[in-house]
């Protein structure tokens, strides 16, 4: 299967040093996650995000309980970072997170690169249940960081 891309810009109201904070801190992600994936920290207390750390999850997904280990490749705040899955249910799994100074705000861009096991069934999965969920994961994400962080302009989603 080829890669597929996903990407999200979104405006929000904050100065990017906070926006990045929120967003790099890994002990948000089950806020972030919506209920249905039921995503959680495996560790008490987690490294802090840097270059080189790692990230133990477990998701939810149709029901099935799946380990996730993230690894954070490149960490620069409070511009960007790039967290990779190394285990987990994908073949490949890149997440590029970019925070840029804009209009009195920040511009958040999440660039996701993945791609899923099982050749032709893989791609079917992909159509039918993973980039629709994905895009229901985003809104969620979006409506959280409103919430938080608000206001936000929704860019490209």
């Amino acid at each position: 299967m080829a890669d597929v891309f996903f990407e999200s810009w979104v405006w929000v109201g904050r100065n990017r040093p906070e926006v990045f904070e929120f967003l790099a801190n890994p002990e948000n992600i089950p806020c972030l996650t919506p209920p249905w994936l039921g995503a959680h920290l495996l560790a008490p207390r987690p490294p802090r995000m840097s270059a080189g750390a790692v990230f133990d999850y477990r998701i939810r997904w149709l029901g099935v309980p799946i380990a996730v280990r993230m690894f954070v490749r490149e960490y620069d705040p409070p511009v960007r970072f790039l967290d990779v899955q190394v285990r987990g249910p994908c073949a490949r799994w890149e997440h590029r997170h970019m925070f840029l100074e804009e209009a009195g705000g920040t511009r958040v861009e999440d660039r996701l690169v993945y791609r899923l096991p099982l050749g032709p069934l893989g791609r079917l999965a992909e159509r039918v249940v993973v980039g629709p969920q994905l895009e229901r994961i985003w809104r969620y994400r979006n409506s959280v960081i409103a919430e938080r962080l608000g206001p936000i302009r929704v860019l490209r989603e």
